[in-house]
């Protein structure tokens, strides 16, 4: 079964720099664990979305049928993509003041929206999260908003990421291997081991 997409908005502008540090402390007041998880999102192709009630996790193939195994953003040294990226975990504190247009923006793609402190404080690279039957490891792969983040969310947006003293803060949310396969479910709550 699939749940439908996140609820539409209409068009709004893009976040602004007084927005984003307004809420910085909230977006840092997210829960450290048991949280609640707002979307799966699942990506055959470029600028695909669709949102399912549950997603198999796979050490081997991470989400199955995703692009992550033919068309990763970044590889090994052999070329084969790393594992490193097979997951991404936004903060919902982030993608609810960032994606404002719901309507006439990309979802921004992340495989789960969870309400979730990202930050290195509370998720140390290595850290073990158990997203439903299946375990994630956090990578140090730091996710600093690429170039579509700036485009579909803002400026703003994206200098908010990188701005200096907050790339510990990981307010793009943080990228994760699959430690133990399994399946996570919308009703689950990703939790720290």
């Amino acid at each position: 079964m699939t749940s439908a997409a996140p609820a539409a908005s209409p068009a709004a502008a893009p976040v602004t720099a007084e927005e984003l540090a307004a809420a910085l402390p909230h977006v840092l007041a997210a829960p450290k664990t048991d949280a609640p998880i707002a979307s799966l999102c699942w990506r055959a192709r470029f600028n695909a979305r669709s949102f399912p009630d549950r997603l198999l996790l796979t050490r081997g193939c991470g989400v199955p049928g995703e692009r992550w195994r033919k068309h990763p953003w970044l590889t090994l040294p052999d070329g084969s993509p790393d594992p490193r990226i097979q997951v991404s975990i936004l903060p919902t504190r982030v993608c609810d003041l960032v994606w404002r247009d719901r309507t006439g923006t990309p979802h921004p793609g992340d495989t789960i929206v969870a309400d979730l402190d990202t930050s290195e404080a509370n998720l140390p690279t290595g850290s073990l999260l158990q997203a439903g039957t299946a375990v994630l490891r956090v990578s140090g792969v730091f996710n600093d908003g690429c170039v579509k983040w700036k485009v579909r969310y803002g400026r703003a947006a994206k200098d908010w990421i990188v701005a200096e003293g907050h790339p510990p803060l990981r307010l793009r949310g943080v990228l994760c291997s699959i430690e133990q396969s399994g399946v996570v479910r919308l009703s689950d709550r990703l939790r720290k081991l």
